[in-house]
């Protein structure tokens, strides 16, 4: 299978072997299509995460559940995108967004891969003209149950469990000190902090599988350990997981629901702080 990250280098020399996509999203609520249509890269077809790559969101399953196979299938379809083809993802935020896409093919068996560095690294001229291309078939596939956490075992893992729980939110939201969309500020008991800044260089592109290993190591994750990752809403999460295949210590489970599903239940427990422990809002918490 393709590397989960792929260089600049590496695209411009498949450009006519790979389905290139943009997956601009933005938490503040700017459009990602509209700032596809003002610039995009050559040949990039825009996939719409809240239509293509979630559910509509509920307090019971999160701000982006995982959306059904059968809708999944059907939009990517009618971009064009097929079973047989390569997909090349990107965003402007060091691919946050766009991994949900890659991450959600490459679990489904399919090629699929994040531009390092994104929009950011194209040094070329952007395309403003639409990218259309012939709608085809791509057949669904149910999620695959090993790749998925639900919010019992991300439970039962964090609290003691074997293996690690990563939250890859940033620091004051895993800490508790802001919580700008979330019905609580915290994180779950006994997950690690792992933001996904911290698998990043400065200029946005994934740093050296070593240096990932080392940051992975420090946060508890083992060779061969069970991992769960989660996040706001269980997109970024996948940026934490394509992160840690890139590392070389494996593939780990995603938990869609993230703290959107878990912050909404008031009878779950809330840690805060900079470390596992802390457990505060504990009446009525199973």
């Amino acid at each position: 299978m393709i590397a989960p990250v792929v260089s600049p280098a590496w695209w411009d020399a498949h450009r006519t072997d790979v389905v290139l996509a943009d997956v601009r999203w933005y938490l503040d609520g700017r459009s990602g299509r509209a700032a596809h249509e003002a610039g995009h890269l050559p040949g990039a077809v825009f996939v719409d995460l809240d239509r293509c790559l979630a559910a509509p969101p509920s307090p019971e399953r999160g701000r982006h559940p995982l959306p059904d196979p059968e809708v999944f299938a059907a939009e990517l379809g009618r971009l064009g995108i097929g079973d047989d083809d390569t997909v090349v993802a990107y965003d402007d935020a060091g691919g946050r967004s766009a991994a949900r896409l890659v991450w959600l093919l490459r679990a489904t068996g399919h090629e699929a891969a994040l531009l390092d560095g994104g929009l950011a690294a194209y040094r070329g001229p952007l395309e403003t003209a639409p990218v259309r291309r012939a709608p085809t078939t791509f057949t669904a596939r149910p999620w695959p149950r090993e790749r998925l956490a639900d919010l019992d075992e991300v439970v039962a893992q964090a609290g003691g469990g074997a293996g690690v729980v990563l939250d890859a939110r940033a620091p004051e939201r895993y800490r508790g000190e802001q919580e700008p969309v979330d019905a609580r500020a915290g994180h779950v008991p006994g997950a690690k902090n792992l933001p996904t800044q911290a698998t990043l260089a400065e200029d946005g592109t994934f740093l050296p599988a070593a240096e990932l290993r080392r940051r992975f190591t420090a946060a508890g994750v083992g060779a061969g350990a069970p991992v769960t990752a989660y996040c706001g809403s269980g997109v970024t999460a996948c940026h934490s997981l394509l992160a840690l295949e890139l590392s070389g210590l494996g593939a780990g489970r995603l938990y869609p629901g993230s703290w959107s599903q878990y912050s909404s239940d008031p009878r779950r427990p809330v840690a805060t702080g900079a470390s596992p422990g802390g457990v505060v809002d504990q009446e009525n918490c199973l």
